[in-house]
């Protein structure tokens, strides 16, 4: 099993600091969170909390993954990067394009692209997208971004989409992971059908054995069952380790924790005791040798 590190809701002059620490320690990689603006007033739920608020205020900072990620990589040399996740549906998907590649390419292709459709309204209609089907839009922005990033002169003609032969250079050397979140039997189906993996927010580990399970079928029934995939999870009820050996069992293949929190930190604790935790957290898990 992996480990990432996730960096949601921390100082953004940690960024750097905590990618050279965790690329120090053994962390395989660092997920990036994604929010584009504070609405005062939210029209819809969030979904991953039960009365619906959101865990953050207008005063939380974020920072675009897609500059944090070409940041940190060029402050590290084997530590990888994703998204976790971007929300496809109120951005454009050739301008996309122009931005994962070039992070592919500064990174020496140590980046993978997490993805979601978004749930709020107001990130859509104030960006100038509606709403209304961005199931189907974003199934087709990962179809033109899945062909734009392969290379080569390009043409698509969809609903939503549409454009005449194009390129874009360079493209990157490796293909681009996709890895799909959300946790509705749709987006499920999404990952199934065109993820390199799929991405949890935050679930027991009853919960993700069971989506392990839903998704394994259905990679199965899309004819994908050999294919390599991650399953990459936030798990908010095993912590020790043999809550780690449990979520390895359950088909687990990349643990996002933030270690400063488990032992009761904050997000916005010190530089210095965040790294701090960081060596703690890997000697106790990466290097203790649980999975030998």
């Amino acid at each position: 099993m992996k480990y990432t590190l996730s960096v949601a809701m921390g100082p953004l002059e940690h960024l750097t600091g905590l990618a050279r620490t965790a690329e120090e320690v053994g962390f395989d990689s660092i997920a990036l969170p994604d929010s584009l603006f504070y609405m005062e007033k939210q029209a819809a739920d969030y979904p991953y909390t039960p009365d619906g608020s959101r865990m953050w205020n207008a005063d939380t900072p974020w920072v675009d993954p897609l500059i944090a990620a070409a940041s940190m990589g060029a402050a590290t040399s084997t530590l990888r990067f994703y998204t976790n996740v971007m929300k496809l549906g109120s951005r454009n998907p050739l301008l996309l394009a122009r931005q994962v590649g070039s992070v592919a390419n500064l990174t020496n292709n140590r980046f993978g692209f997490g993805v979601g459709i978004g749930w709020a309204p107001e990130e859509f209609e104030w960006c100038g997208v509606p709403f209304a089907k961005r199931g189907a839009r974003v199934d087709e922005m990962i179809e033109v971004l899945k062909l734009v990033l392969g290379g080569g002169m390009v043409e698509f003609h969809g609903e939503f989409y549409d454009f005449e032969r194009l390129q874009m250079s360079p493209a990157p050397s490796e293909p681009v992971p996709f890895y799909v979140g959300g946790h509705t039997p749709v987006a499920l189906k999404r990952a199934a059908r065109v993820g390199d993996g799929w991405t949890s927010a935050m679930m027991t580990c009853a919960q993700l054995g069971e989506t392990v399970t839903a998704l394994n079928k259905l990679r199965a029934e899309y004819g994908r069952a050999g294919e390599p995939f991650e399953f990459q999870a936030v798990c908010i009820d095993k912590f020790d380790l043999d809550g780690h050996r449990e979520l390895a069992a359950a088909g687990i293949t990349d643990n996002i924790v933030i270690p400063w929190m488990l032992e009761g930190l904050g997000f916005d604790a010190p530089l210095e005791k965040k790294q701090d935790s960081l060596k703690r957290f890997a000697d106790t898990y990466i290097h203790s040798g649980w999975q030998d």
